[in-house]
Parts: C-alpha cells; sequence; structure tokens
C-alpha cells in the first residue's frame, strides 16, 4: 500500500485520538454502521483532500466500511495530525499522504498521489482536488461522478468555475448545508480558533480588543467566543447587511483602517487576499497579535509585513516576531495559516459530526445521481439536512413537536384568516 506519512509508529497514539472523537459523532457512527451492513459504496474510489484530523479519520472509516476504495490527502500544509495519519495507515489500511509542516511542493506531491487511483468522486476542503484535476489532471474527469466541497472559500472558487463555464463536473457544497455552516462554522470555528490563538500565545483575552474582520458564519462564532472571553470586539465588514447585522448583535463595526489602531488581537475570517496589508501593519500597535482562521494563508499580506521588517524571527511555537523599522513589533501566529488547526485540534468532534455526516450521504447522493446531474454546484440536498438533523437530535435525547393534521392543513391552505 502506498502512503506518505511522517511516522508509523505513531499509530497507537493516533488511534486512541480517533476513538476519542469517535465518542463525540453518533451521526457519522449510525451511518458507518448502515455503510458496513449495506456496502453502498462498493467498488468507488474516492480521493480525499481534507484536514486530517480525528475526526476526518472516522469519515473515511466510514467510507471504507461502506465499500469505497479512499484516499487521502492534507487540505493545508499545517493541519495533520501526524498520529492519525499513522493510525488510519496502519490500523485502517487507508493510504494517506500528509505530514505537519510539509512544504509546498510536497503538498501538490500529496495531492497527485491522492488521484493516483483515478477516483470517481472526489472530496475537498478548499477545492485543491478540482482545481488540480482541472489545470493538470484532466484526463481523470470522464471517469468522475462528481466531488464534494466542505468549506466556504471552496465553494467560492466552484461557483467562480461553474459561471465561466469551465467546472468539468458537478459538486455538492456540503458547507452549504444547514447542519455544516450553522454549526461548524459557527460554533465550531468560534470556539476552536480562539482555542489555537490561546493555545500558541497563552494571553488572556479578557480586557483586549480583538478585531473580527468578516461577519459571516465564522465571522459570527469567533465574535461571540471572543466577547464571551471578556474581550471588546470589533467587526470589519464590506458587505453592508453583515456590518448592519453586527451592529444589531452589539459590535462596534468600522473600517480596518480605524480598527488597526485600536486592535490588541486582529483574527481575519473573510476568504479574501491581502484584508490586513501594509496600511494596516503601519497603524497597528506595539505588540499587535495578527492570525488567521480563513482557509488559505492569503488573507494577512506576509509578503508586506517581511518588507517592513528589519527582523523576523521565531519567539514561541507557531508566533513569529516581526520588528518593523520604526522598532514596532507585531506576531503572526501559525505562518498566517488557519489557527484553529495550526496550533489547536480544529473543531471539535461533536460538531463535525453533523459536518461529516453531510459528507458520507452526499457521497452516496453522487453515486446514485451524479449521471443525472448537470455541471454544476448543488446544495446539499433537504432530506439529508433533516435527517442529520433528526439523528443529532435524537443522539441528544431530545425530542420535539409534531404539527397536528389541522396545523398541516392550515399552513397548506390559504382560506383561513383573520
Amino acid at each position: 500500500m502506498e502512503y506518505e506519512i511522517k511516522d508509523l509508529k505513531l499509530a497507537e497514539a493516533g488511534k486512541l485520538r480517533i476513538e476519542w472523537a469517535a465518542n463525540s459523532m453518533p451521526v457519522l457512527k449510525k451511518i458507518t454502521e448502515k455503510f458496513s451492513r449495506e456496502k453502498p459504496l462498493k467498488g468507488i474510489r474516492i480521493a480525499a483532500c481534507l484536514h486530517v484530523t480525528s475526526e476526518t479519520a472516522n469519515l473515511m472509516i466510514a467510507l471504507k466500511a461502506g465499500g469505497a476504495e479512499v484516499r487521502l490527502a492534507a487540505s493545508n500544509p499545517l493541519s495533520t495530525q501526524d498520529e492519525v495519519a499513522a493510525a488510519l495507515v496502519k490500523y485502517e489500511k487507508i493510504p494517506v499522504f500528509a505530514i505537519k509542516g510539509e512544504d509546498q511542493k510536497t503538498y501538490y506531491a500529496h495531492i497527485e498521489s491522492a488521484l493516483a487511483h483515478r477516483p470517481q468522486i472526489t472530496m475537498d476542503d478548499g477545492a485543491d482536488l478540482v482545481s488540480t484535476i482541472h489545470n493538470s489532471k484532466k484526463e481523470l474527469i470522464p471517469e468522475i461522478l462528481g466531488g464534494t466541497e466542505e468549506t466556504t472559500t471552496g465553494v467560492i472558487r466552484l461557483k467562480s468555475m461553474a459561471r465561466q463555464g469551465v467546472l468539468a463536473y458537478p459538486i455538492i457544497a456540503v458547507n452549504e448545508a444547514k447542519t455544516k455552516h450553522l454549526f461548524d462554522n459557527r460554533y465550531g470555528t468560534g470556539q476552536s480558533t480562539i482555542d489555537g490563538i490561546l493555545r500558541s500565545t497563552n494571553i488572556l483575552l479578557a480586557g483586549l480588543t480583538v478585531v473580527v474582520c468578516g461577519y459571516g458564519w465564522c465571522g459570527k462564532g469567533v465574535a461571540m467566543r471572543a466577547r464571551g472571553a471578556g474581550a471588546r470586539v470589533i467587526v470589519c465588514e464590506v458587505d453592508a447587511l453583515k456590518a448592519l447585522e453586527a451592529t444589531m448583535d452589539g459590535y462596534e463595526v468600522m473600517p480596518l483602517r480605524k480598527a488597526a489602531a485600536r486592535g490588541d488581537v486582529f483574527i481575519t475570517v473573510t476568504g479574501n487576499k491581502n484584508v490586513i496589508n501594509q496600511e494596516h501593519f503601519k497603524l497597528m500597535k506595539d505588540g499587535a497579535i495578527v492570525a488567521n482562521s480563513g482557509h488559505f494563508n492569503v488573507e494577512i499580506d506576509l509578503p508586506a509585513l517581511e518588507k517592513m521588517s528589519t527582523r523576523r524571527r521565531k519567539v514561541r511555537e507557531l508566533v513569529e516576531e516581526f520588528t518593523l523599522k520604526s522598532g514596532k513589533k507585531i506576531y503572526v501566529l501559525g505562518e498566517g495559516r488557519l489557527i484553529n488547526l495550526a496550533a489547536a485540534e480544529g473543531h471539535p468532534a461533536l460538531v463535525m459530526d453533523m459536518s461529516f455526516a453531510n459528507q458520507a450521504l452526499s457521497v452516496l447522493y453522487i453515486k446514485e445521481n451524479g449521471h443525472q446531474l448537470k455541471k454544476e454546484v448543488y446544495p446539499v440536498p433537504e432530506t439529508i439536512d433533516q435527517e442529520i438533523a433528526r439523528l443529532k437530535l435524537a443522539s441528544m435525547n431530545i425530542k420535539i413537536d409534531r404539527l397536528t393534521a389541522e396545523q398541516k392543513r392550515y399552513l397548506a391552505g390559504w382560506q383561513e384568516g383573520t
């Protein structure tokens, strides 16, 4: 079996991490059990480019239980949990190509390895598999039924491809499932981002001013958790509706240029490029901390910061100090990459349970319906969303009311009024 990981000797520790995560993933467990009985993915080749974490491991185990032949590469150079990668190889016999801290060349070589078995379904977190296939592996396209995409940034890229007419096969936007973005993006990103910042710096957030760039579901979660830790929170936005929402949620809203002089900690969650740039670095306080929780490491303009600096040094694990010509120091966390995975463990398993249940059922949907789908980006079918919500509530022993026949008739009609 082909694989490329850091050290197979880490497998036992990884096995324990996978088991621990599985305890908080009851919905995916039910899907795994059903897949194991019915083998609905038998013979299907899947290439996955996802964060190699204990939660992802449980998704890979579910797909293999369903009969799929799976290969896994990392979707970020710093997000791999090496012991988990080792456990998947040793105990599950799943080919993994991922090493925490791998360079750019190795990262893309691993993507190529994940595609080496000519997949029929792709699974992405950031659309790097899709872009690699479209740029340099077009010969694979005729065999591909479809793909899934996990995150906002990837969905943006894929919708752009669809608009331009270059997307060569259908994609299910898992990120747009309600049981994904309303929970994973908000509660998962919110908690894990703050976790990553605290693990890498050991700062006290209480009393500090935290500037959150972007107020989508991820930004909402980060702002909420920062405020919960006692920070004063400023939100910066380019979308009038989101800025209004942040205002109504009780946050200060202002342009980043104004916030730059006030912030102690800056967190980007926009999915866009050069959000924090040279203009803002000049205005920041001495000792300002800058972190990113968007998918790609382009939200903080690090080349500009380096040009402005007279010295760059590592002062803690995953903390770099940039000394500007004025003597002011700015601290960048996790090389500007996803801080929740670079410095912490990513989203808690309890919330990833729903996200990866969406992934597993969307893969099955593609297997059964891929030939009928157009070359577009599709939402997760509502039936899948509702079933996952139902299973999650059941796993939490929460019961809800049901509409009576009379209430159903009332909602379906129009004659009855005041």
